[in-house]
């Protein structure tokens, strides 16, 4: 799927012009890059993480000639796929978090019931 095609498919799902959800695909993708290439990571729950991560220096081989290089430390892009991702790709139902038990309100004290009234 390229971007006009995910621009389609998701106008139609949300029911909104193709102009706004390109205009709103544009504005998150400005925004995770800006937020990543500052070190910050963005995640959003169920569907993954986006980070930046450390690459160390290292020494590689030109294919061509057999020559060592090498190759810098840099700062790369990374995702990380969230659980319900990962399920949603493996066919699975993604899991559900056990809800918290519900706390029990505490027991009020008995009520005193008023004096009857003599005559």
């Amino acid at each position: 799927m390229n971007k006009s095609e995910l621009i389609d498919a998701v106008a139609e799902r949300a029911e909104l012009s193709k102009a706004a959800v390109n205009k709103a695909i544009d504005a998150m993708t400005e925004v995770i890059t800006a937020v990543i290439s500052k070190g910050n990571p963005v995640a959003l729950i169920g569907f993954g993480t986006f980070k930046s991560v450390n690459r160390a220096a290292r020494t590689g081989k030109n294919p061509k000639t057999g020559a060592v290089l090498k190759i810098a430390a840099k700062a790369v892009p990374k995702f990380t796929a969230g659980a319900g991702l990962k399920a949603a790709v493996a066919g699975k139902k993604p899991v559900a978090k056990k809800a918290a038990p519900a706390k029990k309100p505490a027991a009020k004290p008995a009520a005193k019931k008023p004096a009857a009234k003599k005559k």
